[in-house]
């Protein structure tokens, strides 16, 4: 199953673990945080959540 980030549009492949599902799921092209709810292999709901940041690129730790 694939599913379009709502941060950046980045198609997310999931596997067959995420058939019946319900939780999150990271963005590894944005690293936004998506909830989502999967049943039977169907998508049933997708919410942005927040961009989790990188270390060394946010915050504490970047190199200035």
């Amino acid at each position: 199953m694939k599913i379009n980030c709502l941060s950046c549009g980045h198609k997310v492949e999931l596997d067959d673990v995420y058939d019946d599902f319900e939780g999150q799921v990271k963005c590894f092209a944005c690293t936004a945080l998506l909830e989502i709810k999967t049943e039977e292999g169907s998508l049933k709901s997708v919410r942005f959540l927040k961009l989790v940041p990188r270390p060394g690129v946010w915050g504490e730790g970047a190199a200035i």
